[in-house]
């Protein structure tokens, strides 16, 4: 592992924990050249389908991807670092779980969605403005009524978002 500030390979581990869902290990390094700490997670690297994108192109199941989405929707919403990993993983599971060698982007957007539904509906709306390609006002609007038509019949005990299908 390489020091991020002086890129010296001489570090020390002062601190390792496990995640919450034990998928991950957080290790507090420090660098014994320049003396700072960085973080540094090791998860197993397990294979993951292709994704189908919208226009036919195959590219890599890419965990950052959708963390950088997450974190751009949640940008100013009461939702920690921790909470968007959990997200991440649970997707990541969610299409393991599959056993498929591909998988359609729409399917995993749809699953970014619900997660973000149930996480934080500010959030939620934000990613769907962009994932959706609202078009105009009019379908920005369908879309936070049928939120607020989701949100009464939560509380009423009714429906909740359908997990990610098989």
């Amino acid at each position: 592992m390489h020091c991020p500030f002086c890129s010296s390979f001489d570090d020390k581990v002062v601190d390792s924990r496990l995640s919450k869902e034990g998928e991950t290990i957080r290790r507090r390094r420090e660098c014994l050249k320049c003396k700072r700490r960085f973080t540094t997670y090791e998860r197993i690297e397990e294979n993951l389908p292709m994704l189908v994108k919208k226009d036919g192109r195959r590219e890599p199941f890419d965990r950052q991807k959708i963390f950088s989405g997450l974190t751009k929707a949640c940008e100013k919403r009461p939702v920690s670092i921790d909470q968007l990993e959990s997200v991440v993983t649970r997707i990541e599971k969610a299409i393991q779980e599959r056993g498929v060698n591909e998988v359609e982007s729409r399917i995993v957007g749809e699953e970014v969605m619900r997660q973000l539904h149930i996480l934080d509906q500010v959030a939620y709306v934000r990613f769907a403005s962009v994932y959706r390609e609202f078009k105009d006002v009019n379908q920005f609007m369908s879309e936070l009524k049928n939120l607020l038509n989701d949100s009464g019949q939560e509380k009423k005990g009714g429906r909740v978002s359908p997990p990610l299908k098989k």
